[in-house]
């Protein structure tokens, strides 16, 4: 398990912040982190699938400086190589992309590495493979991705919640109205995609997530 102190960020986050940038409202990548930062967010995944890989690399660069700066962690989806030339803290990776076994002897013991889970048997299977964390979703149906899987609905966040020591973020189709159930369902760390990057107001519909979870015991 990655030792860094960016691992403190993720293992004391309440949301998890991912680019999108067909929802951004015509803003860049760039933009929108530069506001997730201001409005609290401490950790960041890069998440970028139609650019080429020298544009992902410039932007990607450009976003490393500003978490840096800021102390906030960064973590690229699916590409170790656009991690490590930018020496992002993390990598998330899928199902299908390489083994986390692979994965962390390319990026050694100090960077995160994520896994996206989506049912009991693969979250099991995860805690046995050295990662940091795992995804847990879609919780809600979802269209950020394409190739996204069927909801896994709030059991099978029960389900990680009961068995898995592994710290988890929660995601897919997470949204304001939604967001205090997914918290009383014992998530700690929640990602909301297009919720956030596809706000008008980011600092402030973030202020509103945030006051989705305390409000949920009430």
């Amino acid at each position: 398990m990655a030792a860094r102190k960016e691992l403190s960020n993720l293992l004391g986050a309440d949301i998890y912040g991912i680019t999108a940038e067909e929802y951004s409202l015509g803003r860049s990548n760039v933009e929108v982190v530069a506001r997730m930062i201001d409005s609290g967010i401490r950790v960041v995944q890069y998440r970028e699938k139609q650019k080429k890989a020298r544009r992902m690399y410039e932007e990607c660069l450009k976003i490393r400086e500003m978490t840096r700066d800021a102390g906030v962690t960064l973590i690229v989806n699916d590409h170790v190589d656009l991690a490590l030339l930018v020496e992002a803290d993390g990598v998330h990776i899928g199902q299908d992309d390489l083994p986390p076994e692979k994965v962390r002897e390319l990026v050694g013991e100090k960077m995160i590495i994520g896994l996206s889970t989506h049912s009991p048997a693969q979250a099991l299977d995860a805690a046995k493979t050295g990662i940091d964390y795992i995804g847990v979703g879609p919780i809600f149906a979802t269209k950020t991705k394409k190739d996204v899987c069927d909801p896994v609905g709030l059991e099978y966040l029960e389900f990680v919640v009961r068995n898995i020591e592994l710290p988890f973020v929660a995601i897919g189709g997470i949204k304001e109205h939604n967001i205090a159930e997914v918290s009383r369902r014992g998530a700690r760390c929640i990602a909301a995609v297009t919720e956030i990057v596809g706000a008008e107001d980011i600092i402030g519909r973030v202020r509103a997530l945030r006051k989705a979870i305390n409000l949920k015991e009430e």
